[in-house]
């Protein structure tokens, strides 16, 4: 027998926040009751698009005082996660936070500060954990099918860039800090995850290549105008970037795992085509993705030598999902919602997510510092056998001096 709906608000209703239309589901769990944000068009859109009696506030605070809501997603841009999550914490709600968690190491320490002291229950959108792709080549590794891993490569083509991170608020520093954090925290969590250890030390290199020379620029009074479909070319042909531009828009970031693992992001913000390619090496073997969400994709498995096989030794096909991030997004808000009923674990913990933020940073002072090596910092102790579940992930920690 269902119990009562669990209440539901959303913080950033428009945009991504759209992934919290998942939860509603009067009568069968869980039911969205509110929503907060600073835009009145897209309070409206979504009060139109739940077709339901929410409560729409544009002070997220007043929100937050109610008693009766259960849980929160939070949805707003990157550089409001940290005062929106600690906030909605402090009030003792359940959150769902899009990732990335914050734009700096120190707001997401903040934020698991907040997570520890309060005891409120903090679940963080990593939804490539769900991607079919993604738990293939796990259950691949797992299954010792390639020996035991030891190096991991990833290559990122952006088609939409130009579109999506340098029209508004992505294109600046202050908002997002980086490119390679604000979209490479996805792809650093899944090597943590596919490599069974978070990075311990790393180094970059990058520039703003293509998008600084793009002249023809919005005014900053002057919306957005972003195209779903990009459908400008060559990337030089862009019209109405943002006025500031100042994040580099092609990356390359090299880490060592605190476990031995060597891995490599690189991120392209220019190019013909949108996919993520993994390489994933072991001592008996390799497995490569070809394709990850959109149409079929295919898993090639390498683990008999010595000839070239253009398709390796084994196939595994899968079917892809364009809508929905591969048919992910449902799969985290399903998890989410049973997270919060005390029904299950969760695929990522805060202390994943809080990895895959620094180690992004980290890059992006290493290329911002010509290369420099940078050093992980750890999380105490205390926080990541309270926050790091489910218990078998794996633990880097060390108490704070």
């Amino acid at each position: 027998m269902m119990c009562d709906d669990l209440q539901i608000a959303v913080i950033g209703v428009g945009g991504r926040g759209g992934v919290a239309d998942y939860a509603h589901l009067p009568g069968k769990g869980s039911r969205l009751v509110a929503g907060a944000d600073i835009s009145p068009d897209a309070l409206d859109a979504f009060a139109k698009r739940i077709d339901s009696d929410v409560l729409l506030y544009d002070d997220y605070r007043r929100m937050l005082d109610r008693r009766d809501i259960d849980a929160v997603f939070i949805a707003s841009p990157d550089f409001c996660h940290e005062e929106h999550a600690v906030a909605a914490l402090e009030a003792g709600k359940a959150v769902y936070l899009e990732k990335p968690i914050a734009i700096d190491i120190a707001g997401c320490d903040r934020i698991l500060e907040a997570a520890y002291r309060s005891g409120s229950k903090l679940y963080v959108g990593h939804n490539m954990r769900h991607m079919p792709f993604v738990l293939k080549m796990k259950q691949l590794i797992d299954d010792g099918r390639i020996g035991k891993v030891k190096a991991i490569w990833v290559r990122h083509f952006i088609s939409y860039g130009g579109e999506a991170y340098f029209k508004d608020w992505h294109a600046e520093r202050r908002f997002s800090n980086s490119l390679l954090l604000q979209k490479g925290a996805h792809d650093i969590d899944i090597i943590h995850m596919l490599g069974g250890g978070y990075t311990q030390r790393v180094h970059a290199m990058g520039a703003l290549t293509v998008y600084g020379d793009v002249t023809d620029r919005r005014k900053p009074e002057e919306k957005p105008q972003i195209r779903s479909v990009p459908d400008l070319w060559p990337p030089s042909a862009q019209t109405g970037l943002n006025p500031t531009i100042d994040v580099e828009d092609l990356s390359m970031m090299q880490m060592q795992l605190d476990n031995g693992v060597f891995a490599s992001y690189q991120q392209c913000h220019f190019t013909p085509d949108a996919w993520r390619n993994y390489t994933v090496i072991g001592t008996e073997g390799r497995i490569e993705n070809y394709g990850d969400y959109a149409g079929d994709v295919e898993i090639r498995l390498w683990n008999k030598p010595p000839d070239y096989k253009e398709r390796g030794d084994e196939q595994h096909i899968l079917r892809g999902d364009i809508k929905s991030h591969g048919g992910a997004d449902p799969k985290i808000v399903a998890e989410f919602l049973q997270f919060v009923r005390g029904e299950i674990q969760p695929s990522v913990s805060p202390i994943d997510a809080r990895y895959s933020v620094a180690a992004g940073c980290l890059a992006t002072q290493s290329l911002r510092l010509d290369g420099r090596v940078m050093q992980m910092p750890n999380v105490p102790e205390s926080w990541a056998n309270t926050l790091r579940y489910p218990l078998d992930q794996p633990s880097n920690t060390l108490e704070v001096q």
